[in-house]
Order: C-alpha cells, then structure tokens, then sequence
C-alpha cells in the first residue's frame, strides 16, 4: 500500500515537474541564429507582450461586457429604466414624422419651381467659367487663317488635331490635356505666322505645357521627340514651349469645352438620376469631333459643350425634344442660338465632312468608351426643335428629362 502511494506521488511529482519545465520552456524566448540581441527596442517587446496578453484581456473583456449586462437586467431600477426610454423613443418617432410631414409639404410646393432651382445651380462657378472664356485674350481669332497664316492651311491644322488625338492616346493623357493643347494651338496660331515645317513642334509643345499642367506623370521632352520620329531636338521642344509661355504670360488656365461638357451632363442627371455612361462617352466624342473642324473655333467652348449635349440627346432618343427649359436656363443658350453649331457637329458624326481623319472615330468605336462612335443617327435634326421652347411645352420635357 504503501509502495502504491509513493509511486503515486512520484508520479504526480513528474507531471508537475514536468508541467512546470514544460512552461518555463514556453515563457523562455526563443534564440535566434546569430544570438541574442540586447538592443531589441522597447516598441517589439512591447508588441509581443500585448499579443502574449491579448487573448486574455479579450475574454476578460467579453466576460466584463455579460457581467455589465447581467447586473442592468438584473438591477431593481430596470423597469422605469425601460419605460423612461420607451417615452424618449415615442418622443423621438413623433418628432421625426414632423419632420417627414414638413419636408413632404416643402417638396410638393417646390416641384412647381423645379425648372427656377435648377437655374440656381449656375451661380458661381458657371458664371466665373463664362467670363473667363469670353475674355478677348483666352479666345482665338475666328478667321486667323485667312488673316495671319501664309503657310499654314486648314487642312495642314486638321492633320494636327487628328495626330495630337492619336499621341493622347499613345501616352494615356485625360482628355483634358488634348482640349488646352488645341486651345493653346489655335490661340498661337492667331498672333503668329508659323511655317508648316514648325506646326507639328507647335503642337508638341503645347502639348507638353498641357500634359504638365493636367497630368500627375506629364511624358518627358524625350517623349515628345520620340513620337515625331525625331523630326525636332530636345532644344527645339523646349524652345518652342519658352515661346507658347511666353505667349500666354504663364496663364495656362483656360476654360475649354470639357470643362463645361462635365457641368452640363450633371445637370442632365436631374432627381438622382443615375449616369449613364453612353450618353456621356457620346457627349465627349462628338464634342471632340467639333476640335477638328476649324470652322468650330468661332463658337465658345460653353456653346459647343451645350451643342453636344443637344445632339447626344436627340441621338439616343430622336423622336423627343433634346433641349429643355431646365438646361436652357442653366446654359443660357436657346436652341436658336445652338443651331449652326450642332448641324456642324451633326456632318462631322455623319462622315460628311474630314472623313479622312478617323483617329477620334476609331478612339470612340472602342469597348470602353461603348462604341457610341458606331451609333446611327437620322440624317437630318428636324428644323422643329431649334424653335424657340414655351412653358407649356417645356413641362413634358422636363417630366421625362431623359439621356
């Protein structure tokens, strides 16, 4: 009996001899192969030590959570607790229905003066854009072929634009850059006489003070001499940039036509209107296709903009009204005054005109931008809708106000 209990003890010694070794080994850290670092910081012992102690402090904090709980249920002051709380929420749905009703009342008798709050939209912003762009210095002369250039055709200009489109797309530069490049180019154009052997540098360096002012990774001048098979030298580039600055006083900073083509596609997503991306990749193909015509450069940036957004509508649904008394008093153009501009643009999507020069086609024929260059469209826009737009018609074009 006794030898039982003395191999029960020793055994039981061994367990916890063995238990106790057993934990000593898992406190101990581990050496590592090229010995022990004295000079470990204190912020990796300190991270190990929290992650040690984490799965503990966890479940004391979990258990201290169901103890909190347990004691409010359980505590004599619960019921009046629950009734106090059960008035504040009565209170606060009461309070809220109010709120509803009122909200419910002011929109009704707004809906009325819908067409006056989308005018609203316009004030400042718009407003700065459309003065900026009608400032004598930032607008190209209508006419500057006829009336400054000697060497330089619209033909050669029209060769140009299409080549800047293909580069853009070359170097993935937003299209923003390509609008202040043309910008650029044609306001250079109106106060210089430029030999044709020095259009296309013209265009590279407008096109690297755009892409520096528009990109986060603007190509180099090596770029730029790279896509013109090495026609002009690093210094030529550079110097004819020098000369475009020098030209624009350093103010880069122009409104183009993007810049109003995004103010008006938001005002065409009326009441949270979704975006739809075919409409707006429409907008933009067409609005690119008015940089190829020199005719274009009569008209302001802002009424091109508004001149695509009418045509993009009439294409995708043609047998309503493209315009509307909403946009109309959020542009300031009248159809009337958007005419000319919008059977210009209208040619050109029908191959009437530069049918030639297909890299903008091709760019908007792509998945990506939804083919919407391959979109049909009647032959002609019906004379009707560039009549002037009355009240009573209007309320049906702003009920359905679709893209």
């Amino acid at each position: 009996m006794e030898n039982s209990v003395e191999s029960t003890l020793s055994v039981s010694k061994k367990r916890v001899s063995l238990s106790h070794s057993h934990s000593l080994e898992l406190e101990l850290p581990k050496r590592v192969a090229l010995g022990e670092l004295t000079n470990s910081s204190n912020g990796v012992e300190l991270s190990r030590n929290v992650h040690k102690q984490q799965p503990n402090r966890s479940s004391s904090s979990s258990s201290s959570k169901r103890k909190y709980k347990e004691d409010v249920e359980n505590s004599p002051s619960t019921e009046s607790t629950r009734e106090s709380e059960s008035g504040n929420r009565e209170c606060k749905r009461k309070l809220k229905e109010k709120k509803e009703n009122e909200v419910a009342i002011v929109h009704e008798s707004s809906e009325s003066s819908s067409v006056l709050q989308k005018c609203s939209f316009s004030s400042s912003i718009y407003e700065h854009l459309r003065s900026l762009e009608m400032e004598v210095k930032r607008r190209p002369l209508p006419k500057y072929m006829e009336d400054v250039q000697n060497d330089i055709s619209v033909i050669m200009r029209e060769i140009l634009v299409d080549w800047l489109v293909e580069v853009a797309e070359e170097y993935n530069l937003v299209s923003d850059t390509l609008y202040l490049t043309i910008a650029y180019v044609d306001r250079f154009l109106s106060s210089h006489a430029l030999s044709r052997n020095k259009l296309q540098l013209l265009g590279v360096g407008c096109m690297l003070i755009a892409s520096k002012y528009e990109e986060i990774s603007p190509p180099h001048v090596e770029d730029f001499c790279y896509i013109t098979d090495n026609s002009y030298t690093n210094e030529e580039v550079v110097s004819m940039e020098t000369e475009v600055l020098n030209f624009l006083n350093f103010e880069m900073s122009t409104p183009t036509t993007k810049n109003f083509l995004r103010v008006f596609i938001k005002s065409t997503h009326e009441n949270g209107r979704a975006a739809d991306l075919r409409f707006e990749f429409l907008c933009c193909y067409l609005a690119e296709l008015s940089l190829l015509d020199y005719g274009c450069v009569q008209y302001l940036p802002s009424l091109v903009a508004a001149s695509a957004i009418f045509l993009s509508r009439f294409l995708i649904q043609p047998e309503k009204h493209p315009w509307s008394m909403a946009l109309q008093c959020f542009s300031g153009y009248k159809p009337t005054e958007l005419k000319d501009c919008v059977l210009a643009i209208h040619d050109l999507h029908m191959n009437r005109r530069i049918s030639s020069l297909q890299a903008i086609r091709e760019k908007y024929k792509q998945h990506k931008f939804k083919h919407v260059a391959a979109l049909s469209s009647p032959s002609e826009v019906p004379a009707r809708y560039f009549e002037a737009i009355n009240d009573n018609g209007l309320l049906d074009f702003q009920r359905s106000f679709e893209v």
